[in-house]
C-alpha cells in the first residue's frame, strides 16, 4: 500500500527540467523509477516523468528508513522524493541526459504506489511487438518517444487554432450524432431509444453542417472534428479520426489553397523554425496521373513514367501490341542506379505490381560493365530495343520496368512501384518536405461493377465552369474545382469549391442516379436551405492524424493517437467492440440476428 500524498507535497519541478542552474535549491519531484542501482552503502534511483530523468541520491548522510524504503525501489514505483540538487562527482556526470550533471540529494521521500513488473521495459523505441504494446496502452504511453509524439500532436494542434482564429475563423461545434449519409464509406449507426427502429450515424466529416453554416452567414468556420468510418484500415487510416476542417465563404479554389498553404507554411516556422518559400507546386490531375501514376505523387525523386505505346503499337511482341490494341498502355520507369537490384529483387518487383492487378513487370538491366539482361528484349527488334533506351534516356546502371496494361491498372502498379524502388533504393529522406497541390480532379468516376457514374469527392463539389456543358453528353470529362494537397507521396487534405446554385445541385444528383423523391428525402434540408440565399463557398480539411505522423517522420499514426484501433476495428486495451447488453438491445429495440461466417 502506497503513502498518502499530502498537502505539504507540492511538485516544485519536473525532473527533466532541472539543471545545474538548480544547484542548491531544494527541490520536490514525483515520477515514475525507471530504475534502482543498489551500491551498497549508496542507493541511486532515476526518476522520470514527461519531460525527462533526473537521478535521486541516497547514502551515508539519508535518514535510515527513507535509505530503506529506497532499497525497496523497483521499476515503476510512483515515487514522491524532496532534498537539495547537487553537482555529480567529476566521474559521475552522465552527457547523454540534459540533467547529467546534477543529482538530488533525497531527505524526504514517499512510495505514493507500488507496481508490479511490467510486461515490457518502458524505453524509447521499444522493439516489443505492437500488439503486447497496445495491450498495455497506458503503459506504452509511458515511454519516452511515444509522449513526445502525443505532446508534439498538442503543440501541432494550438497552432492550428492560433492560426485560423488569427485569420478570423470562428471555432464551431457540430453534431456527431446526424443523419446516416449515401455515398461515401459506410456509417457507423447509432439505434436511437426514443425512436425505435431509427438510427443516427456518426459523422464521416462535418459537410453539410459546415456548408449550412456559410448559409447562417457565418463565413468562416473552423473546427478540429472527430469524424468515424466504417472502412478497411490501413497504416494512415483509423475507423475514428481527426480532421482540422474548415469552411470559407465568398471564396474561388485559388483563395482555400492560398489560406491553407499559409497555414502549412505557419505550422512549419511555428514548429520547425522552418521557412518553407515561395508558392506550392500545382498540378492538374491529369498531369499527375500522366508523369507519376497517381493523384498523390511523391516529388522528392524522379521515377516518372513514360508512355512508350507509340513505339510499340506495332511490335511483334503480343504483351505489348495486344495491350495498345486493347485500349491500354505500355508505360515504364528508369530506376537510375537501379542496376544492383539482383535477380531475386527484380523477381520480387513482379510479385509487388501484380498485387495492383498488373498480369506481370517486364525489364531491362543495363549493367555498369555495359551487359544487358532483359525479360523483354529478344521479342523486339533491335531498333525497337534502341528506340526504348533513347525514349527512356537509358544509361549503363539503370534498370527500367514495364507495364504493359489497361490503364488503370499501369497507373496504379507503375504509381506504387516508383514509390516502391525508391524506398528500396534508400533515397526517401522523411525530413525533406515537397509538398504539391493537386488540382482538377475529375467530377465523377465511373463503376463498371455497378453501371454508373459516383462523385470522385463527393455530390457537393462544383463541376468547373467550363465543363458544365458535359455534365449530360459526357460525364467522365467533367472536372471538379477540387483539390488535394499532397506531401511526399501522402495526401493531407482535400477540399473543393461548393455547389451553391440549386439547379446544378439537382442536376449532379440525377447524374449520380438519384431521383427527386430520392435527393429531397436524403438531402431536402440542404435543397431547402439553399432556397434562402446561399453564398459562394468552399474549404478543406486536413487528415491531423497523418498530418502529424509525417512532420515527426513517422510510419503509423497510431504513434500519434493516444488509444488507437488496430487492423480489425478493435481496440485491444479495452477489447471493445463488445457484446450489449440483452436488456439494453431491448429497450433499444433491437435483435441480434446470428449469421454464419
Amino acid at each position: 500500500m502506497g503513502q498518502l500524498l499530502s498537502s505539504t507535497d507540492k511538485r516544485t519541478n519536473y525532473c527533466g527540467e532541472l539543471s545545474a542552474a538548480n544547484v542548491g535549491e531544494r527541490v520536490c519531484v514525483m515520477g515514475w523509477a525507471q530504475k534502482q542501482r543498489d551500491l551498497g552503502s549508496l542507493i541511486f534511483i532515476d526518476l522520470r516523468d514527461r519531460t525527462g530523468i533526473v537521478q535521486l541520491a541516497f547514502g551515508d548522510n539519508t535518514d535510515r528508513a527513507i535509505f530503506d524504503d529506497a532499497f525497496s525501489v523497483r521499476s515503476e514505483f510512483v515515487l514522491c522524493a524532496k532534498g537539495i540538487v547537487r553537482r555529480r562527482g567529476e566521474g559521475a556526470i552522465n552527457k547523454n541526459i540534459p540533467t547529467g550533471e546534477i543529482e538530488i540529494e533525497v531527505d524526504e521521500f514517499k512510495i505514493l504506489s507500488a507496481a508490479q513488473t511490467p510486461p515490457f521495459e518502458i524505453v524509447e523505441n521499444s522493439k516489443v511487438n505492437s500488439e503486447l504494446r497496445l495491450k498495455h496502452r497506458y503503459l506504452d504511453l509511458r515511454r519516452p518517444d511515444m509522449q513526445k509524439n502525443i505532446i508534439a500532436r498538442s503543440k501541432i494542434s494550438k497552432i492550428a487554432r492560433d492560426y485560423y482564429a488569427d485569420n478570423g475563423f470562428i471555432d464551431i461545434e457540430t453534431p456527431n450524432l446526424c443523419k446516416p449519409t449515401p455515398e461515401g464509406a459506410r456509417d457507423y449507426l447509432v439505434p436511437s431509444r426514443v425512436h425505435k427502429g431509427s438510427f443516427y450515424a456518426l459523422p464521416q466529416s462535418p459537410q453539410l453542417y459546415k456548408q449550412l453554416l456559410m448559409v447562417s452567414g457565418f463565413d468562416r468556420y473552423f473546427q478540429i472534428a472527430r469524424c468515424f468510418r466504417d472502412e478497411d484500415l490501413r497504416a494512415d487510416r483509423q475507423p475514428e479520426f481527426t480532421q482540422i476542417d474548415t469552411e470559407m465563404s465568398f471564396v474561388t479554389a485559388d483563395d482555400v489553397m492560398k489560406m491553407h498553404e499559409g497555414f502549412l507554411k505557419y505550422l512549419f516556422k511555428e514548429y520547425f523554425g522552418r521557412e518553407l518559400e515561395g508558392d506550392f507546386l500545382r498540378m492538374p490531375y491529369a498531369e499527375a496521373m500522366e508523369r507519376f501514376g497517381s493523384d498523390k505523387p511523391d516529388m522528392r525523386f524522379g521515377y516518372e513514367l513514360t508512355n512508350l505505346s507509340d513505339l510499340l503499337a506495332s511490335c511483334e511482341f503480343k504483351v505489348f501490341a495486344g495491350a495498345i490494341e486493347n485500349g491500354g498502355s505500355v508505360r515504364a520507369i528508369n530506376v537510375k542506379g537501379g542496376a544492383r537490384f539482383t535477380r531475386k529483387e527484380i523477381d520480387s518487383l513482379v510479385d509487388f505490381v501484380k498485387s495492383y492487378r498488373a498480369k506481370g513487370l517486364a525489364w531491362l538491366k543495363w549493367n555498369e560493365n555495359g551487359e544487358i539482361s532483359s525479360s523483354y528484349a529478344k521479342f523486339l527488334t533491335e531498333a525497337e530495343n534502341e528506340a526504348i533506351k533513347a525514349k527512356m534516356a537509358a544509361e549503363p546502371g539503370d534498370l527500367i520496368l514495364v507495364v504493359a496494361d489497361k490503364n488503370s491498372v499501369v497507373f496504379d502498379s507503375l504509381g506504387a512501384l516508383r514509390c516502391e524502388c525508391a524506398k528500396r533504393m534508400g533515397i526517401l529522406d522523411p525530413m525533406d518536405f515537397k509538398f504539391l497541390w493537386v488540382t482538377e480532379f475529375p467530377l465523377l468516376e465511373y463503376s463498371e461493377e455497378d453501371g454508373r457514374f459516383y462523385a470522385k469527392h463527393h455530390p457537393f463539389t462544383s463541376p468547373m465552369d467550363e465543363d458544365l456543358q458535359y455534365i449530360d453528353s459526357d460525364p467522365a470529362r467533367v472536372r471538379a474545382k477540387a483539390y488535394d494537397i499532397v506531401l511526399n507521396g501522402t495526401e493531407l487534405g482535400g477540399g473543393s469549391v461548393r455547389i451553391y446554385d440549386s439547379a446544378i445541385q439537382t442536376k449532379m444528383f440525377e447524374v449520380l442516379g438519384l431521383s427527386e423523391e430520392e435527393a429531397k428525402e436524403k438531402f431536402g434540408y440542404l435543397l431547402e436551405a439553399f432556397k434562402y440565399g446561399v453564398p459562394p463557398h468552399g474549404g478543406l480539411a486536413f487528415g491531423f492524424d497523418r498530418l502529424v505522423t509525417l512532420l515527426l517522420g513517422l510510419e503509423d499514426i497510431r504513434d500519434v493517437i493516444a488509444f488507437p484501433k488496430v487492423q480489425n476495428a478493435s481496440e485491444l486495451m479495452t477489447r471493445c467492440p463488445s457484446e450489449a447488453d440483452p436488456a439494453a438491445l431491448v429497450e433499444l429495440g433491437i435483435a441480434v440476428v446470428p449469421t454464419e461466417e
